[in-house]
């Protein structure tokens, strides 16, 4: 009998982990950064949509810890209306259509911040962020510099100005590597924007069957 529940551990450990659906509910808090201007968030369970009139703002939501050592991550987005290509280098400068962000911190300060806000984790110097976009005058798979986190944020582009509806799938794991050179990291938490207020324009966007794994 042991010999048979060691097989059975062996096989179910080396199944692949489950995708873990992360819902679009009542945990996403928005996070303005005027007090005259923010986007406009319908959050519906399995989507969210994003409408942004000459404005910005972010939507954050916290991650249990089931969800920290997630290395790959799924989606779907859409966009109707967006803004014009634009440098996602310069500061001041850089709408665009959506951005997703993954927040990370190593495994010490993830339990010491449990609960923070969006504000205090993105300020933190061992916090690191990547941020994927659909907007910008950039190739796809374009890394950048984020000219608001400075070495702590990499915004990766997928795809550029425009509208449309795409699928993208990422792997964290490679991504962060690549940008922040490894080191073990929990993904503590999940960010969206849409940015029009630079170039007061419209966006008219969303974002659905969001899973990481």
């Amino acid at each position: 009998m042991f010999r048979l529940l060691t097989a059975a551990a062996v096989c179910l450990s080396a199944l692949p982990a489950m995708a873990a659906p992360v819902s679009f509910d009542g945990s996403w808090k928005t996070q303005k950064f005027s007090l005259f201007s923010s986007n406009t968030y319908g959050f519906n369970g399995s989507s969210v949509s994003v409408a942004s009139n000459g404005s910005v703002s972010l939507a954050y939501r916290p991650l249990p810890e089931s969800y920290w050592e997630a290395s790959t991550a799924k989606w779907s987005w859409s966009v109707q209306e967006g803004v014009p290509a634009t440098d996602l280098r310069k500061k001041g400068g850089d709408d665009r259509n959506l951005a997703l962000y993954f927040v990370f911190l190593p495994d010490a300060e993830a339990q010491a911040l449990k609960g923070a806000s969006v504000r205090q984790l993105l300020t933190n110097d061992a916090a690191r962020v990547l941020v994927y976009v659909w907007g910008g005058a950039h190739n796809r798979g374009a890394v950048l510099s984020s000219p608001y986190l400075g070495n702590r944020g990499k915004t990766i582009v997928l795809r550029g100005s425009g509208t449309g509806s795409a699928n993208e799938s990422v792997n964290l794991s490679r991504d962060y590597a690549n940008a922040f050179g490894g080191g073990d990291a929990a993904l503590v938490g999940l960010a969206l924007s849409g940015d029009s207020d630079d170039t007061d324009t419209r966006i008219r966007a969303s974002i659905s069957s969001l899973t990481v794994n």
